[in-house]
Order: structure tokens, then C-alpha cells, then sequence
């Protein structure tokens, strides 16, 4: 939002403040300054010249020789501009002045002509992009005068952030009220009386067909326009915060909006088919409209349309169609004001890629009980500036008006929460400073109207909040916490989250951080099932892009992303993993379940960045991601409440993203704690992937409800330990860690350690077997065990693993 200081003095009194000053006092009321410009700086050397005389150049064709008064002073000047002549008032820089783009003008000779000087036009002065010739300034004007005095260009320009919730300073009006607040005046409106239109003395008609997208939607009718230049005074303020001044009407408008805070927008009545304006969404047939810009604008069927009796004649609340606009041959107008869904505004404004000044302020919600106030100015302008006149009478249409809110405030509640002393008074004076009304119902508690011009204020914190602004942050007592002696207690999934990425980052991933809102297309790019629960996602009302539509269900899509911004970044050997929150829609207006998840990805080499003399080129695979699984799970000491988690092969029962030969589920007796795959070259093309990805899932707070082995100290053995190796044929389905599982499982007499050294299947194994080779060592804390005693438990594992899986000794198949 940019304003100048002079057009802020013509509501409030800004004596005594100097734009440093300013900008402070709007900064610590929480309307950040972005700029404090002095506008045309450079300029005090330019003064106003008179020509006296101009003759063709004697060597060029296309340059004139002018004698210019300047003063008492008569100089030559050599000139190109086409609308140079005798008695024109302009401007000129003399030698030694520089010019705003670092132009240094110097005494010269043009084609053997001398030149003390240099006619100037506005572009070249930095005031407008007109370029078309040499300034044309009063011609009652004398020559020798400052321009900056003529053109009253001694101004400062103010820029402000404003933040979304704050679109009642997103106008001159607005800001001054702010001013008023902390100087204690009052401001002067340039709308004292507002008359309201009924309808009646109209030969036109206005229908809302979307009473939710368009609450309010008031016109009037001008007759007898003439369509010229604005005034200086007008040019001047709007080129003052980056407009381009185009005519009378348009700048009015343009005017009146920044003034106001509230859109215009200016119809040619007599391009209004059946003298009709209905407010609709498009119909069938209306698939692209075109705007203002001459360009083609495809049309959605939720976007908001001002219409004719016959067809679109402006994108509501974002620009006008070029069908409509006015023209100079323009006589009557249907002048809009109008209040619009912010929601509606917004995502119409992003779809057809088309912000404007206009949108900026509909999408942050505008005054709907302040649209007649900007009618009225924009009314009394144009039949000032534009010699209309106002055809009596007019329509208002108001079907979304509601009761303003009513807040009681407890004074002795801003007390405890700004840690203040302010009484009644004091609290009513500060919110009465910025048009807020407010009665004092006794015992210290204040009714508060809220007027509708502050959107942002729907409880009595935010109330509270208004009184910490307008008393000062600096002038609220600063206070330490009382902070008990005690040492808190720590959330065990927080201690969870840290180890874990603790663990990964020592393996060599890296942490991602992804943001929580995804594009909804990710589902099909992973293919998910139609009725699977990951589908029931919670929709924003407002997203900023399509990309962030919704709150995700999986972390998988963002990780994936980020490997395919790596690979165009040509870094392809990757390991990534994040931790982050995943969100569950429960039900309509119910806040959505949220859950930790962790997930990995690796793609690439297997030793990426290594030296290719000591380690191999080998690409990652599997088993590289089941053995960071493994580390994880083994680091954190978790024994599952079967007593042992299972890395189980099952093709049968995979991700639809996963290839089921590379499937291995995570699991604690029958509950699935995770999963570990490979990514379907479908799912890698989705998402611009052409290289192998192997991704783990887990369940954290899953993780977090399993049992830990508890740390204890033991000493070195005393006794020596006894390997046996067991070497089987089992059934080729049988997952070969589930043998080992088996072992661990049954918890066998001093068996303490146990593993899998060879898995072979081919010949001279039997068709539809392998074998699998197992080591187990075993060992007593309190004596040597016999070979009679080792083969004792042996046999126990063994006769185990046979019963229960099929299997056999390898010597058994000859």
C-alpha cells in the first residue's frame, strides 16, 4: 500500500511529524514500512522555459534551433521534440544539471549549433512515461520558476506491508485513521452525506444470482460524460504510488479506490445489453471472456461474472472486459461498487494468473457498509472533473447484510494480559481514537461494536490486541516469567523424532523439510485406490497455488519431489528422509487427526562421493535401505510387544507404488509398523524420476508404544562360546528371515546370537526349494557347555525350524 504525506495531510493534520517520524509511529502500530522515498528528487535545478522563437536547423532535417527565456535570460537551445513551437511554457536543465537517469547535461554544439541546455520531456525528468514530445506546461506561467514548486512535486511517498488481515489500511483513509489514533484528532472525510439509492427513477436493472460470492452490489448512472485528461493534481497524486493516469474516469475510479479502499469499476451504459447487470457465474456456452488487456481468458465454472442480459462483461472483482470499457466516445456510465467473496476473488485471481490493485483489496475483504461512501466520491469527482451529471436515484443490493458484532471487553483482563494499569477510560478513549464504538456497561467491562471495516477483530483477545498497538509496544512494562526450579518433563515422540533423525544423519541421509500442503494430484500419480483412506484428505478454503490445495496424507510425494528437483540440479545420488506430521479428515468441522510419520528415500551410488580406487561404482539397492531399517530399529533398542520385529517378504499384499519382488513389510506380530520397496517405474515417471528409488515408511508413533530393551552393563564372557551352522531346504515361499525369527523367537537356552549367512536356490536344488544357511553361537554364563549339551539345544532349533516350515537337511534331497 503506497500513499504520499500530502495526500494523508488533506484528512489529518501531520504537523509536527517528519516521514521518519511516520514511519515509526506506522511500524510500531504494526503497518511495517517497506520505503520512505522523497519523490523527484534531483529536480530543484529544473525550472520552467519560454520559447520565443524556433527555426529549422540549418545541417538537420529533424532538429529545430529555439531561442528559450529563461528568466531574464535568453539562451539557445537545439531541440528534436515534434511539438516544440513558439510561446510553449516547458522545461529545461541548464548545463551542469544532471538529470535523474545520470545524464549530465553540458553545453554543446549540435551540427555546428550551439546549445546551452536541454528542453526536457516528463519521462526524462522521471515524473511519467510520456515521451511523446517536451513537457506542455500553463501557458500563464512565467519562465525562470522551480518546476518542483509549478508542479508542487515536494512530497514523500510512504510504502506499507500490510499484512492479509489488516485490508482496512489498504487505503489513504484507512492509514489516516490509524494516525488519528495515536495523534488524537480526527479525520476529515471528503463524504460527509451519503444519499442511498432505492431502486426507484432507474432504467436499468441489477440481479445477484450468487448472494455468497456478492453480498452487496450497488450502481448509479452518469449521463452527459466527457471523456479527457485528469487534472494535474489528480496525474499527480496517482504517479505519485506507481498509476498511470489514462482519463478523467479511469483515474477517478483508480482514485477513489486507493482513497477508499473500495474497487470502482466504470461501464459504457450504452454497450449494456437489455440495460440489465446480473451478477453470475458462467453458463455452458461461456467458456472464455476477454478482458480488459485484449487477452483471452479461459473461464471456470466457479468463478464470478458481471454480466449483461446476454453475456460476461467483467471478471468480478479482477478486471474489466474489453467490450464494456469506456471509451472516448463514451457519454453515459453505469458506475460499479460492489462487495465481493474474498475466497471467490482470490482463487479467480490466481487461475487466470491475473493479479490487480483491485483483487489485492477484494481478496482481503472490503467494507461492505463502506461501498456507498465511495460511490457517492467517485459521483461528486466525476461531475466535477468530467462534467457529468447523476441521474437520481440508483440501486443497492444487499442480501448478505448482517448485524455488526457486539464484544464485551473486561478492562481488567487487558490489564492481566499486557501487564498495564489502564482504566476504563483510558481503554475506551484508545479504541474510540480509531472509530470503534464503545459503552461502558459499568464494572469495568465495555461493550464494543466492531464496525465493519475491521474484518480482523472477531473476539475479545483481539481487542486486546488493539489496545497493546495504540498504547505502544515500548510502553508496556517489561516483565520477566516465573520459571519453576524443576526439570519438566519431555515428550517422549519429540525425544523419539530427535534420535531418529540423529540416526539417519550419522547413516549419511539428509533431512528434508517439506511443506504440509501438497497438490491432491499426488494421489494419482501413486495410483491409490479410490476408497483408499489416504484419499480422504482435508481440503484448504483458500490455497495460495493448485500445488497446495491440500494437507498431506503421506510424506512419500514430498520426498519424491525433492529427488526430481536434485536429478535437474544433477545431483543423483541421494538419501533423503524427513519427519513430519500427516493429516487424517475425520469429518466435517472436525479438525483433522494428525500423526508423526518417517520416511527415506535412497537413489544413486552406494557410496556416493566416494573414491572410486577403494569402493565400488555398485548402484544402491534393497538391502541398503533395510539395513538403515535395521540400524534404526536396533539403535533404538525396540523389541516389539511379540517380542521380535519381523522384515517379511510378501508380494502379495504391497503399495500400489511399490514393486511387490522388492516388498518387505515391517512388522510386530500382526500389526504393520512400516514398509520398505522400490518405486514402480509408473509412479518414477509421474514424477519425472528415470533413475531407481527405494523408499522405507514407518509409523513413528507406532514406534513409540513398543517396548525398549533397557540398557545394563555386562562384563566379558568367562566362558567360551560354541558355533553351529544349520544348512536347509525349505519351501521357496518361505521367507528366509522368517527362520531366523523363529530362533530368536523361541528364546532357546543359551543361544546368544543367531543370523542367516547364505540364501542359494538353483541347481542341484529341487525346483520350488532353496536353501538357506543359518549360524548360531552359544554360550553359559556359568560353565564350558559339552558338545552334548550345545547339541542338546541344537537339536531343539533345528527339529523347530523343520516342523515348522517344511524344511529339511540339504542331505536329505540326494
Amino acid at each position: 500500500m503506497k500513499f504520499t504525506l500530502s495526500w494523508l495531510s488533506e484528512y489529518i493534520s501531520i504537523e509536527g511529524l517528519n516521514p521518519d517520524q511516520m514511519a515509526d509511529r506506522l511500524t510500531m502500530l504494526g503497518l511495517e514500512v517497506d520505503a520512505v522515498q522523497e519523490l523527484y528528487a534531483g529536480l530543484d535545478a529544473i525550472v520552467t522555459a519560454k520559447v520565443i522563437s524556433v527555426q529549422k536547423h540549418p545541417n538537420a532535417d529533424r532538429l529545430t534551433l529555439c531561442e528559450v527565456e529563461v528568466g531574464d535570460e535568453t539562451v539557445p537551445v537545439v531541440c528534436g521534440a515534434p511539438n516544440v513551437r513558439a510561446g510553449l511554457i516547458t522545461a529545461i536543465a541548464r548545463p551542469g544539471v544532471c538529470l535523474p537517469d545520470g545524464h549530465k547535461i553540458k553545453k554543446a554544439k549540435v551540427r555546428g549549433e550551439v546549445s546551452m541546455g536541454m528542453l526536457c520531456s516528463w519521462r526524462e525528468l522521471g515524473i511519467s512515461e510520456d515521451h511523446a514530445g517536451i513537457m506542455e506546461l500553463d501557458s500563464s506561467l512565467a519562465s525562470g520558476l522551480p518546476l518542483v514548486k509549478v508542479l508542487d512535486l515536494i512530497d514523500t511517498m510512504i510504502e506499507i506491508d500490510l499484512t492479509p488481515n489488516r485490508s482496512d489500511c489498504a487505503s489513504v483513509l484507512g492509514v489516516a485513521r490509524e494516525v488519528a489514533g495515536f495523534t488524537h484528532q480526527t479525520i476529515t472525510p471528503p463524504v460527509t452525506e451519503t444519499p442511498t439509492p432505492d431502486g426507484s427513477g432507474v432504467d436499468f436493472t441489477v440481479t445477484i444470482e450468487e448472494p455468497e460470492l456478492c453480498p452487496r452490489y450497488a450502481a448509479r448512472k452518469l449521463t452527459g460524460v466527457v471523456i479527457k485528461p485528469s487534472p494535474w493534481w489528480l496525474q499527480r497524486q496517482l504517479m505519485a504510488v506507481g498509476m498511470r493516469p489514462i482519463n478523467n474516469i479511469v483515474d477517478i475510479t483508480n482514485f477513489v479506490m486507493l482513497e477508499y479502499g473500495q474497487p470502482l469499476h466504470a461501464f459504457d451504459f450504452q454497450k449494456l445489453a437489455g440495460k440489465a447487470i446480473v451478477v453470475r457465474c458462467p453458463r455452458g456456452n461461456e467458456e472464455t471472456f476477454t478482458t480488459l488487456d485484449d487477452t483471452d481468458r479461459e473461464l471456470s465454472p466457479d468463478m464470478l461474472m458481471i454480466c449483461d442480459s446476454d453475456k460476461p462483461i467483467a471478471v468480478a472483482g479482477v478486471m474489466g472486459g474489453l467490450d464494456s470499457e469506456v471509451t472516448d466516445a463514451t457519454t453515459e456510465l453505469l458506475l460499479e461498487s460492489a462487495c465481493f467473496n474474498p475466497v471467490s476473488i482470490r482463487r479467480t485471481a490466481r487461475i487466470l494468473n491475473l493479479p490487480s490493485e483491485a483483487s489485492y483489496r477484494f481478496e482481503r475483504g472490503v467494507d461492505p457498509n463502506g461501498i456507498l461512501n465511495a460511490m457517492e466520491r467517485a459521483v461528486q469527482l466525476m461531475c466535477e472533473l468530467a462534467d457529468a451529471q447523476v441521474v437520481t436515484g440508483g440501486v443497492d443490493k444487499y442480501p448478505g447484510k448482517k448485524d455488526l458484532l457486539k464484544l464485551d471487553l473486561r478492562v481488567q483482563r487487558v490489564n492481566e494480559l499486557l501487564g498495564t494499569d489502564l482504566t476504563s477510560d483510558q481503554v475506551a478513549g484508545y479504541l474510540r481514537g480509531i472509530e470503534i464504538e464503545v459503552i461502558d456497561k459499568g464494572e469495568n467491562i465495555l461493550q464494543v461494536t466492531v464496525p465493519s471495516f475491521r474484518i480482523d477483530i472477531e473476539r475479545e483477545v483481539d481487542l486486546v490486541e488493539e489496545i497493546a498497538r495504540l498504547v505502544g509496544y515500548n510502553e508496556i512494562p517489561t516483565t520477566l516469567p516465573t520459571i519453576a526450579m524443576d526439570y519438566p518433563q519431555r515428550d517422549p515422540l519429540r525425544l523419539l523424532r530427535q534420535k531418529t533423525g540423529s540416526i539417519f544423519t550419522a547413516l549419511g541421509f539428509f533431512e528434508a523439510i517439506n511443506y504440509s500442503f501438497v497438490a491432491e494430484n499426488h494421489f494419482d500419480m501413486l495410483a491409490l485406490a479410490d476408497d483408499d483412506s489416504r484419499r480422504q484428505c482435508v481440503k484448504l478454503l483458500n490455497p495460495l497455488t493448485e500445488e497446495q490445495a491440500v494437507m498431506r496424507t503421506m510424506l512419500l510425494p514430498g520426498m519424491l519431489e525433492n529427488i526430481r528437483r536434485n536429478i535437474n540440479f544433477q545431483q543423483t545420488d541421494i538419501r533423503l528422509f524427513e519427519i513430519g506430521k500427516v493429516f487424517s479428515f475425520v469429518a466435517e468441522g472436525v479438525l483433522p487427526e494428525e500423526r508423526y510419520q518417517f520416511c527415506a528415500v535412497m537413489s544413486g551410488a552406494r557410496y556416493p562421493d566416494a573414491n572410486p580406487l577403494y569402493f565400488s561404482s555398485d548402484r544402491t539397492d534393497v538391502y541398503d535401505i533395510k539395513g538403515a531399517a535395521q540400524s534404526l530399529l536396533q539403535s533404538l533398542r525396540v523389541q516389539g510387544k511379540s517380542g521380535v520385529i519381523s522384515f517379511l517378504a510378501d508380494p502379495e499384499n504391497v503399495q500400489p507404488y511399490g514393486e511387490p519382488s522388492f516388498t518387505i513389510r515391517i512388522m510386530d506380530g500382526d500389526q504393520e509398523l512400516g514398509i520398505i520397496s522400490k518405486l514402480t517405474r509408473k509412479a518414477a515417471r509421474e514424477f519425472a524420476v528415470k533413475q531407481d528409488v527405494y523408499f522405507l515408511e514407518l509409523d513413528l508413533e507406532a514406534l513409540l508404544d513398543l517396548p525398549r530393551i533397557d540398557k545394563a552393563f555386562g562384563s566379558l564372557p568367562r566362558f567360551p562360546s560354541v558355533k553351529r551352522d544349520i544348512a536347509l531346504l525349505v519351501p521357496e515361499n518361505v521367507p528366509a528371515g522368517a527362520l531366523l525369527q523363529d530362533i530368536i523367537a523361541h528364546k532357546i537356552e543359551n543361544v546368544v546370537y543367531a543370523d542367516i549367512f547364505d540364501v542359494y536356490s538353483g541347481k542341484p536344488i529341487d525346483e520350488g526349494m532353496k536353501s538357506v544357511a543359518l549360524t548360531v553361537t552359544y554360550r553359559s554364563d556359568e560353565k564350558t557347555l559339552d558338545d552334548e549339551t550345545v547339541d542338546g539345544f541344537h537339536n531343539k532349533i533345528v527339529h523347530s525350524l523343520m516342523s515348522g516350515f517344511g524344511g529339511r537337511y540339504r542331505e536329505g534331497k540326494e
